[in-house]
C-alpha cells in the first residue's frame, strides 16, 4: 500500500505542476500583441504539449486513487466525512483541469475575451484546491 500512496503523491504533484504552469501561458498569451504571430503560435504550442502532458499525468494518479480508496478501503466506514470533502475538491480540480482545455481552445479559435489580469487570478485556484485537499487528508477534520 505504501507504493501506492507514494505514487499517488507523485503523480497528483506532477499533475498540479503542469495545472499550476498551464494558465501562467495564458497569462502569456493574453498579452501577446495581436501582430506577434510567432510568439503566439509558440505559446500555443507550449500550452498545447503542456495540457497533453498534464492529462496524462493525471489519468494515473485518479486510478491510484481511487485503488487506495476502493482497494484498500482508505477513508470508507463512519467517521470518514473528510474522504467526502475531498472527492468534491477532486471534482473540482477535474473541472478547473476541463476549464484549462476549454481556455485553451478559445486561444486557439482567438475567441479569448478574458484578460492577463483574470488568467492572473485564475491561475490562484490550483493553489486553494491543493491546499484543501491536503488539508482533509492530514487532519481528517470530520
Amino acid at each position: 500500500m505504501l507504493w501506492v500512496k507514494s505514487l499517488h503523491i507523485v503523480f497528483v504533484a506532477s499533475w498540479f505542476a503542469g495545472l499550476f504552469y498551464l494558465p501562467r501561458i495564458f497569462v502569456n498569451l493574453a498579452m501577446v500583441a495581436p501582430e506577434s504571430i510567432a510568439e503566439r503560435e509558440r505559446l500555443l504550442l507550449m500550452a498545447r504539449k503542456l495540457l497533453r502532458f498534464t492529462t496524462l499525468l493525471a489519468v494515473p494518479a485518479l486510478a491510484l486513487g481511487l485503488w487506495l480508496w476502493l482497494g484498500w478501503g482508505i477513508g470508507r466506514g463512519p467517521g470518514n466525512g473528510w474522504m467526502h470533502a475531498k472527492l468534491a475538491v477532486v471534482v473540482l480540480i477535474l473541472g478547473y483541469h476541463h476549464a484549462c482545455a476549454r481556455l485553451l481552445h478559445r486561444f486557439e479559435q482567438r475567441q479569448n475575451r478574458r484578460s492577463h489580469v483574470w488568467f492572473r487570478w485564475f491561475n490562484e485556484l490550483p493553489v486553494l484546491l491543493l491546499l484543501a485537499a491536503v488539508l482533509l487528508v492530514v487532519l481528517k477534520p470530520f
